[in-house]
């Protein structure tokens, strides 16, 4: 995941309170929200440096499945190993963009758009060089990209949001892999849809070894599923479940919103849906203890409420207040957070008591040592996340981040749509999903 500097000029995200999530509106560089999810800021003080001899490139090949003979295009975005923010060129070289002193989003006016072939081909390009904060798109149709200035001055690069029902790509359907690959670690790429689900991707990586690490994502029709189990979830317990399908205005599936994204949009959405739950745990953990296994040198560490609103664990530098709904749909705030100064059990209670929550396996047989049910009882018991739940029901093998601690699981399991390798040879994106 991205980490990204705040800006201090950021546009109120209120603005959303007065837009449709169901339907989308395109607007123009002044209907941009600047948020954290959508920038990328340059690190680097010094501008763009050219290597004689560029390290790190990264063949990259795209199956296009997709029906229906639109047109599809591929982007790349990232820093560079200075730090730079740079875009690849169908050509295959760096874009490097520059911020002019408007106050408000630039488009970015050059050409970054990579075509893919039709239904069944595969396009290939190249990665010129080691890349962090990395984002592979693919969009049907062409995508807007903008350039501003961060509060510091600094050049910022603004991309396409899913969250904002104005911004100016807000009508095509898109989607992107996570991609770092750097020197010192390695390729780290995964498929996410803590946020949103998007264009069908999926990903498979190749090493020098010849070893091969998939994340194959979600089936082909799996957002047309996906919203059906959401609309009947939502006509079984009057949650705001369907709300989180986004369509264009003549009804086109567009993407699915996460219930943390959601929230963003209607702050009362599932208002009191976890409070007697979150009761029950803290009564339930009041005296017998919840036992954290922090899979580290930490060990096991047992926590309790003592009949007070705060657990709290042994060897942690500060306890646990009782969550709200957005801390346990976003699993980054209020009790979820991570504070400088904190300590390495705190780093690690974190995670795994938020993903307890989010699954709601705390009160069943078994739950009060985490984690340690396998996935077979996640999202078994309400009150539960089910855009997660409902998701990781149509992924092709299982794996993709549904939420940020996905990756929080009993020794032997991988929930997370991860490929890592030290050693990359290439990787494979597929669009639409896999045949």
């Amino acid at each position: 995941m991205r980490s990204l500097l705040a800006f201090g000029f950021l546009l109120s995200i209120a603005r959303l309170a007065l837009a449709v999530p169901l339907v989308v509106k395109p607007g123009d560089e002044g209907d941009i929200i600047i948020t954290e999810d959508n920038t990328l800021n340059q690190t680097s003080t010094t501008g763009p440096v050219v290597q004689e001899q560029a390290a790190g490139e990264l063949p990259i090949s795209v199956v296009n499945n997709l029906p229906g003979g639109d047109a599809v295009f591929a982007y790349v975005t990232g820093k560079d190993p200075n730090g730079n923010i740079v875009l690849l060129q169908p050509d295959g070289q760096w874009y490097h963009p520059e911020a002019s002193d408007s106050q408000v989003p630039v488009e970015i006016s050059v050409d970054l758009a990579i075509p893919l072939g039709g239904q069944g081909s595969t396009t290939d390009f190249t990665i010129p060089t080691f890349l962090s904060a990395g984002r592979i798109y693919i969009s049907v149709g062409k995508l807007k990209f903008h350039t501003v200035k961060d509060g510091a001055g600094n050049l910022a690069l603004v991309e396409p949001s899913a969250l904002n029902p104005s911004d100016p790509s807000a009508g095509l359907r898109w989607g992107f892999v996570e991609l770092t690959n750097t020197e010192e670690g390695g390729i780290y790429a995964n498929i996410s849809y803590v946020d949103f689900v998007g264009l069908i991707l999926g990903m498979t990586l190749t090493t020098t070894d010849g070893g091969t690490q998939s994340a194959l994502g979600l089936e082909a029709d799996a957002m047309e599923k996906i919203c059906n189990d959401l609309r009947a979830q939502a006509a079984s317990d009057g949650q705001p479940w369907d709300k989180l399908c986004v369509t264009d205005s003549s009804g086109n599936q567009l993407r699915v919103l996460s219930p943390n994204y959601y929230l963003d949009i209607d702050s009362n959405a599932f208002s009191g849906y976890y409070d007697q739950y979150i009761n029950d745990v803290y009564a339930k953990y009041a005296d017998s203890p919840l036992t954290i296994d922090t899979q580290s040198g930490a060990g096991k560490v047992a926590c309790k409420t003592g009949g007070t609103d705060t657990l709290t664990c042994e060897g942690d530098n500060r306890g646990y207040q009782k969550p709200t709904v957005r801390d346990i749909f976003g699993c980054n705030s209020g009790p979820f957070t991570v504070q400088e100064g904190d300590n390495a059990v705190h780093a690690a209670v974190v995670p795994r008591l938020c993903a307890a929550f989010h699954r709601t396996t705390l009160l069943l047989e078994g739950g009060d040592v985490q984690p340690s049910l396998d996935a077979s009882h996640y999202y078994t018991t309400p009150p539960s996340n089910y855009y997660s739940a409902i998701v990781h029901k149509y992924e092709v093998d299982g794996r993709g981040y549904a939420f940020s601690y996905d990756d929080v699981n009993p020794a032997g399991e991988d929930m997370s749509g991860t490929v890592s390798a030290p050693n990359p040879a290439g990787l494979k994106v597929t669009v639409g999903g896999p045949q």
